[in-house]
Formats: structure tokens, C-alpha cells, sequence
């Protein structure tokens, strides 16, 4: 089944804290992204985003800050406002790309072919772990 190698290798790149270590809000949502990818809970693009967002079923929208269309932070920025869906940001679209499985995965478990994502809605959450815990409060307190 080649389908199941290329996921392997994508869960070992991520890095887990040390035990005892508290984990830091960027790798919670890493974490959290693959688990929703995992079970097909991971919207990717704005006009599949809008529509998630629109029906009411989006639990989390994460929004790259290095987006150069302001329209578009425009308006993920207001759907999630009058839906009242929690919008975490993050750095870069590359490296929400690749947190939302659009690369390739070379033999080294490195990332390859990445390609920028400038949002993602999560509308499944897949299982609990402490990273979503992590992800959550951080949502409550901002």
C-alpha cells in the first residue's frame, strides 16, 4: 500500500518535546493539523474554507501572515468574525503548506515540493492529544 508510506514518514519529521518539556503553541497546532489531515477533518484553500466556514461546520481557521493579497486576510478575517470561528495565524504559507500535507515526502522524511497554503479550515479535530488541549487554551485566551 504506497498510500500509507508517505504519511509514516511525515509524523516521524515532527519534533516531540522532550517528556516533562511543556510543548509551544506551533508545534500543538502541527500536531493537531496532521491528526485533522489524518481523518480527513482539513479544508485547505479559500473557497473551500468559505464554504466550511459558511455552513457552520469549521472549529478552527488558521490564516498565514505572509499572505500579499489583502483582500483575502480581508475576508477570512470577517467570515470568521460573523461566524464566529477561532483564527489562529501563523508565519509563513510555506510551512502552513507543508503542516497541511501539500509537499512531497523524500526518503529522508523531509519535506520536498512545498507548496504555500494561505489558509486552512480544521472541521474535525480526529482524536484528543494534548496538542489540541494546548491548542484550545491558546484559542481561549486570545
Amino acid at each position: 500500500m504506497a498510500g500509507e508510506d508517505g504519511v509514516v514518514p511525515v509524523e516521524a519529521a515532527a519534533p516531540a518535546p522532550a517528556l516533562g518539556e511543556p510543548m509551544d503553541t506551533m508545534t500543538a497546532l502541527q500536531l493537531v493539523l496532521r491528526k485533522s489531515l489524518a481523518h480527513g477533518g482539513l479544508v485547505r484553500g479559500l473557497h473551500e474554507a468559505a464554504k466550511v466556514i459558511e455552513k457552520h461546520a469549521a472549529l478552527l481557521c488558521v490564516l498565514a501572515e505572509d499572505c500579499n493579497q489583502p483582500d483575502y486576510l480581508k475576508l477570512v478575517k470577517a467570515l470568521c468574525a460573523d461566524h464566529n470561528v477561532s483564527l489562529i495565524t501563523v508565519p509563513s504559507a510555506k510551512t502552513l503548506g507543508e503542516w497541511a500535507g501539500l509537499c512531497k515526502i523524500d526518503s529522508e522524511g523531509k519535506a520536498r515540493k512545498v507548496v504555500g497554503c494561505s489558509c486552512l479550515v480544521v472541521k474535525d479535530y480526529g482524536e484528543e492529544s494534548e496538542g489540541l488541549h494546548i491548542v484550545q487554551e491558546y484559542v481561549k485566551s486570545h
